[in-house]
């Protein structure tokens, strides 16, 4: 059945469009024969060569379907030794390898001639001779084998026996062969018949090619088969257009057949196309529509809110007021913000406040909806309201909440207050408008008033002792009077006596000799009685005590008695000022110290000072004064989590009586210590013990009277800022990692009003738990400082150990500690957080640092830093400590960015000239070479010279102006080397506008 049979059987529905297909289809899997002679399509004579001239005779005949054709044939089978020969005219080979026969011949039986003798033959032998020209003669080539080269002997499947009355040869054989390789330009055939009676009725050469195809995207041009019947001819492959490589290289394998095998490599529409017409095209998406990368996919519609620009599109973008944030995908919907959260609910308790809500009635189609709250004091309710202070706690936190639900506390009494609850999602710091919020007002109640946090002791004799206490850090109200609850040490409780005072200082009288007591104080408001505050311990004046400082005294008596009334005056001056300061180490530890630190500095009422552990003279002392003891058998260790200086840090459990057991951070003190390792160890939970703030680590105890010695502190998930944000570098919102600074410079600003300074402040010490919130750790610097080391990280010129790329220039230079100190370490805190946990001065040695603070460079924004926060980075560096902001004004500047997100929009382009970019030794005066080659060679960076040169980029005046976008583009693709370049340029701008300034 041929091509046209075919289709006309086909069912009706089919359309023309299918037709067509079908129709260029169909030469794809077909071999492309091309004929060289056929000897059915001769008009006239064929005109053969007959070898000898009584053997093959060219006679008119007919095929099978009784169409006239040129025939030859012999019938000399009663003549013996028969070699008949005929020959074809000259073939051109037209770049074929490999030819191919087709004959159509007819063979008498030879049993069914009379009379035949043995000779008879029913076989023919087929025969080629190649020539570069048509120069055969009668006699040239010669008629036998060599210089013919047999092709094979052809024999018949059937053999006819008679003729019918037309004279017809009914039974016709087609035999094909072929042979290769052919070099030459042409060729002879010639059919050698040694004694047969038969006719060679058709006889057709031809080649076979692999037909044009287009199969797994790419195209293939006709190829010719091989020389060889097994031969695989290699053909390449292009990609249909719009399409691109996915594997290479493309290739197809034509064999001898004329058919194609073996397909390796595809091509693929590339993105904003798809393959249609069976793959054979690719076209652009329409209008609508998108596809995002390259492959087998269609293009999908654009999502809800969004459209393209024109076909051929990749994505689809926003409409106005819908935005994505970076890791949505791009079939996600665009959203938006969402509207205010609803139905409010506040439950007020004295000075507590519990906030209620319902999710917003629309989400902007995003389901990462948190809440912020924005608290506002506005004190009897006249005049503006201003923004709550840091002593506000909130739980579980301000910012950031998953649930429609939060506990304020520590709010003032008969206080006015304004709540903003604002609903964010993912986009709505990508909106121009601040985020929808409902708000809530509300009074708080009458409160009794906070706990008293520090007692002291004044003075002590043998059966008195003098106290004073701090105002609590919240009257709640006017204080009434003062509770002071005594009791011996060695008595229980229930014998306690009390004693009213007016004021916060009181003389306990009628105590016993040599004996400690035990002391806590409460404060009452018309709202009644606070809590006790915490137990402290002093002790009155031995007999032996007292008569000892008394005759220390005497010799001064003894020795001016001259004097009269003035030196009794004296003496009784001396003897009042020796009761009141004791005479050994009896006293409490806590109460000395606290007076020894606080001399000189002006303490605010309520404030609890910072007291030094290594003021005491048996510093385990200060470990029982300020870290509860946990027993061994309330802790459960789990796992290994890292490595301290003094041990393991481990993971674990800790499960205190009457309460939940909750997860902790585990500190270990290895075995085989020193005492003074022991101090060392333990002096870290003496300073954290003091602390109470939610964003400082806070102590849960230590473990000293079993093996191993340990610290115990709550349990922070994401561990180390540094190393928490280079595992999620641009994971993060500008609001949510000013967020982080936020809470870190708000515990730093409680740890300064505490008179209390880190001196190694850093990202590496900063610690984040799973709600990201902040918290400052490792209280261990201090006890370095006559300690030698070779750690590049911290080793000074002076000695002793300091975190040179971290610390303030006096510091470094002086040894001047100070809370303006922790400020400029802060600053590189924050260039820490704004470039996701990148090193601060990158490789610079710890000199090449020093000298480049000491010639005011500062480090330069980080990539997408805001302007406002690296100016706050640059207020932090600031040469003179007394220029530093401080950590309160830190935490307000802080606060109002978060208000304002707007104010974060702004980022410092690379042209904008930052008059304070890092210089090292690696970033040389640019004018002391003559060409940008020499720079790049100076700053190590010669591998880009090409690069720079191809983008026209060889003066120095064009390379001053590239921007980050240039730097890309030009192939710098390692991020090192981009900022290594960018810092180069960033110097080489500001020498220009030295040079220029100098020069005006």
């Amino acid at each position: 059945m041929n091509v046209l049979d075919a289709f006309t059987q086909m069912p009706r529905y089919l359309s023309v469009m299918d037709i067509i297909r079908l129709l260029w289809i169909i030469p794809t899997v077909c071999a492309v024969e091309e004929v060289l002679m056929d000897s059915t399509t001769a008009t006239a004579e064929l005109g053969w060569t007959i070898y000898p001239s009584l053997g093959w005779e060219e006679v008119s005949g007919y095929d099978e379907n009784m169409n006239t054709i040129r025939t030859y044939q012999v019938c000399n089978v009663f003549d013996a030794n028969q070699n008949n020969w005929v020959r074809t005219k000259y073939i051109r080979r037209r770049g074929a390898q490999r030819i191919h026969v087709e004959m159509k011949f007819s063979v008498r039986d030879c049993s069914s001639i009379p009379n035949v003798p043995g000779s008879c033959k029913e076989t023919f032998n087929l025969y080629y001779y190649e020539s570069d020209h048509d120069t055969a003669t009668k006699v040239s080539p010669a008629w036998m084998e060599n210089p013919w080269i047999k092709v094979d002997t052809i024999a018949a499947d059937e053999s006819f026996s008679q003729v019918d009355l037309g004279g017809r040869v009914m039974k016709i054989n087609t035999e094909v062969r072929s042979f290769g390789p052919v070099s030459r330009n042409g060729f002879y055939l010639a059919f050698q018949d040694y004694g047969g009676c038969m006719s060679l009725i058709a006889v057709k050469v031809f080649y076979r090619k692999c037909p044009r195809i287009i199969r797994n995207g790419a195209i293939f041009q006709e190829t010719l088969s091989g020389a060889e019947s097994t031969s695989l001819v290699a053909a390449r492959g292009t990609c249909i257009p719009n399409a691109e490589e996915v594997d290479v290289p493309i290739k197809l394998y034509c064999n001898g057949d004329g058919e194609w095998l073996v397909p390796i490599g595809r091509c693929m529409c590339k993105a904003g196309y798809e393959a249609v017409e069976n793959g054979t095209i690719c076209r652009a998406c329409l209008s609508g529509y998108f596809k995002p990368s390259q492959g087998d996919q269609t293009c999908l519609q654009c999502p809800i809110n969004s459209r393209t620009t024109n076909e051929g599109a990749i994505n689809c973008v926003c409409r106005n007021g819908y935005y994505r944030t970076d890791s949505d995908p791009v079939q996600m919907p665009c959203t938006t913000v969402p509207s205010a959260p609803q139905n409010v609910i506040s439950i007020v308790n004295e000075t507590s406040l519990r906030l209620e809500w319902t999710a917003p009635r629309d989400s902007g189609g995003r389901e990462d909806v948190v809440y912020n709250i924005i608290c506002k004091s506005c004190g009897s309710g006249r005049g503006a309201c201003t923004r709550c202070g840091d002593n506000v706690q909130f739980v579980p936190r301000q910012l950031g909440l998953t649930e429609p639900k939060v506990h304020i506390s520590d709010l003032l009494a008969h206080t006015q207050y304004t709540f903003e609850i604002q609903a964010v999602n993912g986009v709505s710091d990508q909106s121009p408008y601040s985020p929808q919020f409902s708000s809530v007002n509300i009074t708080t109640n009458q409160a009794a008033p906070s706990v008293v946090s520090i007692i002291h002791q004044v003075s002590r004799s043998v059966d008195s002792i003098t106290l004073s206490w701090s105002q609590p850090d919240q009257p709640n109200g006017v204080i009434l009077d003062y509770e002071l609850r005594y009791y011996e040490k060695s008595m229980a409780e229930v014998n306690s006596s009390v004693l009213r005072s007016q004021t916060n200082t009181a003389v306990i009288r009628g105590l016993k000799p040599g004996t400690i007591y035990v002391f806590q104080v409460r404060a009452r408001t018309v709202a009644g009685f606070g809590r006790f505050s915490g137990k402290m311990y002093f002790q009155t004046m031995t007999e032996e005590e007292y008569n000892s400082s008394i005759q220390e005294k005497l010799p001064l008596i003894i020795g001016s008695t001259a004097a009269g009334v003035v030196f009794l005056i004296a003496v009784v001056v001396i003897i009042i000022v020796c009761n009141r300061r004791g005479s050994d180490r009896t006293d409490s530890e806590y109460t000395d110290k606290l007076q020894h630190y606080t001399s000189g500095h002006k303490v605010s009422p309520g404030m609890k000072i910072y007291i030094d552990p290594f003021t005491y003279e048996d510093p385990n002392e200060a470990v029982r004064e300020f870290a509860k003891e946990i027993d061994m058998s309330c802790v459960k260790i789990e796992q290994v989590i890292g490595a301290g200086e003094f041990g393991e840090v481990c993971s674990g459990n800790l499960k205190l009586p009457g309460k939940r057991e909750i997860l902790v951070a585990i500190k270990t003190l290895k075995s085989g210590y020193t005492e003074k390792q022991r101090r060392d160890f333990l002096s870290e939970a003496s300073i954290m013990g003091q602390f109470d703030h939610p964003n400082i680590i806070h102590l849960e105890g230590v473990v000293t009277k079993s093996s191993p010695v340990m610290i115990i502190t709550e349990f922070m998930e994401n561990g180390s800022l540094d190393s928490f944000l280079r595992q999620n570098d641009g994971q993060f919102t500008v609001i949510q990692l000013v967020g982080m600074l936020r809470g870190i410079a708000a515990g730093m600003k409680y740890l300064c009003d505490m008179n209390y300074v880190h001196r190694d402040l850093a990202a590496r010490n900063i610690l984040v738990n799973s709600n990201l919130v902040c918290k400052v750790s490792d209280f261990g610097l201090s006890r370095f400082l006559e300690d030698d080391t070779s750690d590049p990280t911290y080793t000074s010129a002076l000695g002793g150990k300091i975190p040179i790329r971290w610390t303030a220039p006096e510091a470094i230079q002086y040894r001047k500690f100070t809370s303006s100190s922790d400020v400029w370490s802060y600053g590189i805190v924050m260039w820490e957080v704004m470039s996701y946990g990148e090193r601060p001065y990158w490789d610079m040695s710890n000199q090449d640092v020093i000298n480049a603070i000491e010639q005011d460079y500062r480090l330069p924004p980080p990539m997408d830093c805001p302007n406002a926060l690296h100016q706050l980075m640059l207020d932090c560096w600031q040469k003179d400590r007394n220029n530093r902001p401080k950590f309160s004004q830190i935490v307000n500047t802080l606060d109002k960015m978060i208000r304002n997100p707007n104010s974060l929009k702004a980022t410092t382009p690379l042209s904008s000239g930052v008059h304070l970019p890092l210089l090292d030794r690696s970033t040389p005066d640019f004018s002391s070479f003559n060409t940008v080659d020499e720079w790049l060679d100076a700053i190590k960076m010669g591998q880009y010279k090409e690069n720079f040169a191809n983008e026209d980029f060889s003066t120095f005046e064009a390379v001053s102006q590239m921007t980050m976008d240039d730097i890309l583009r030009i192939g710098v693709t390692l991020a090192g080397h981009q900022k290594k370049i960018l810092n180069s340029i960033q110097m080489m701008r500001a020498q220009m506008n030295q040079i220029q300034s100098v020069e005006v």
